[in-house]
């Protein structure tokens, strides 16, 4: 699986797809409280998976929030909710 994100003046988030990156990707957004919210399943992930993949994202919160602000550096990180 490949993670990727970067869409301008959209809260932190991450795109996740089986194979090849594609603009139907599966969308999750970071939340001020530590936790993840599914945007959509565009990639169709199976619900086990997907449940498999957030929990992953929610035990790496921190780690992701330093990645997301080295990777945009200067930038403010916006939330969903």
């Amino acid at each position: 699986m490949y993670f990727w994100s970067n869409e301008k003046n959209e809260p932190i988030h991450i795109h996740i797809s089986k194979g090849k990156p594609t603009g139907n990707s599966t969308k999750i957004w970071l939340t001020k409280g530590g936790g993840s919210i599914i945007a959509n399943n565009k990639s169709n992930i199976p619900i086990n998976d997907l449940k498999k993949i957030q929990k992953i994202i929610n035990d790496n919160y921190f780690l992701i929030l330093d990645k997301w602000k080295n990777y945009f550096e200067g930038q403010d990180i916006k939330f969903y909710c």
